[in-house]
């Protein structure tokens, strides 16, 4: 009995932090393929970065979804 309580704990700790990292690399990709953007329009080389940008928003909803099955579990 004790051990599933501990088990929730440690699932419930774990989806909170997965949601909260994958929220922070969703940001930050979404920030970085503006950027991107306004690279693209001045001219400068923007393909790399831009491909990066979504790799790092791509992961960011990974981890958000996954965090939706940590926290389902029991």
């Amino acid at each position: 009995m004790n051990s599933t309580i501990n088990n929730c704990k440690n699932n419930n700790l774990k989806a909170k932090l997965q949601a909260v990292g994958g929220l922070v690399l969703t940001g930050a990709g979404l920030s970085m393929s503006i950027d991107a953007g306004i690279k693209r329009t001045k001219g400068s080389k923007w393909f790399l970065y831009g491909t990066i940008a979504l790799v790092v928003f791509n992961a960011g909803l990974c981890l958000v979804a996954g965090s939706v099955r940590h926290a389902n579990q029991k």
